[in-house]
């Protein structure tokens, strides 16, 4: 979900780039109006923009901060936006495969991982890390 992200806003860059080679000179109005020429107006990349999840408010991030805390601290250690961006990469797993409970538990376990657990948290870990995940990140699917 990230990488569909990133490819938007190099897509806008190269658009905004290429409008500022014109051989036209620059006025007001184009210089107000260059950002719209940006905008993704392909429906892949409209499809884009609706996958891709808001982050939590920080009083949600919190609560599934401490929530991984509680079942393992070392979930954390690389970071509290990591892990929230590891539960938004998620959410994506959770939002196309919703009822394949083994397939989710395996992509959880594969990616929210640690120096100490290079291999994931084992399976009970993960089942406990997803429920989080649907609990704090993406309720809705």
């Amino acid at each position: 979900m990230r990488a569909r992200r990133v490819m938007v806003l190099v897509a806008a860059s190269i658009v905004l780039a290429a409008c500022g080679n014109s051989a036209e000179p620059a006025t007001e109005k184009a210089a107000v109006d260059a950002p719209a020429a940006a905008a993704p107006t392909s429906a892949a990349a409209k499809k884009a923009d609706e996958d891709v999840l808001p982050a939590p408010d920080d009083k949600t991030a919190e609560k599934y901060v401490a929530a991984l805390k509680k079942i393992d601290p070392e979930i954390v250690e690389d970071g509290e936006q990591k892990v929230v961006d590891r539960g938004l990469d998620q959410c994506g797993s959770v939002k196309e495969f919703p009822d394949n409970q083994a397939s989710l538990v395996s992509t959880t376990n594969q990616r929210f991982t640690s120096a100490g657990h290079p291999k994931g948290f084992g399976k009970t870990k993960a089942k406990a890390i997803l429920k989080a995940v649907r609990k704090y990140i993406c309720p809705e699917y």
